[in-house]
C-alpha cells in the first residue's frame, strides 16, 4: 500500500466525520462542568462526613 492510497483513504474517512456545531460543543461543555461540579461537591460532603465521624471515634 503506497502513501498516496493511505492519504486518499484517510481523506475519505475524514469526509464521513460529522463535526459538532459551536452550540453543541458549548452545550456539552456546560453539561460536563455541571456534572463534575456536582460530583466534586458530593465527594467533598462525603469526605467531610467521614472525617467528622472518624474524629468522633478517635476522640
Amino acid at each position: 500500500m503506497n502513501l498516496s492510497k493511505v492519504i486518499s483513504n484517510a481523506r475519505l474517512e475524514l469526509s464521513k466525520v460529522i463535526f459538532p456545531t459551536k452550540g453543541q460543543v458549548k452545550q456539552a461543555y456546560i453539561a460536563v462542568v455541571i456534572v463534575v461540579s456536582a460530583v466534586a461537591a458530593f465527594l467533598a460532603l462525603v469526605d467531610l462526613l467521614m472525617s467528622s465521624i472518624m474524629s468522633v471515634i478517635l476522640g
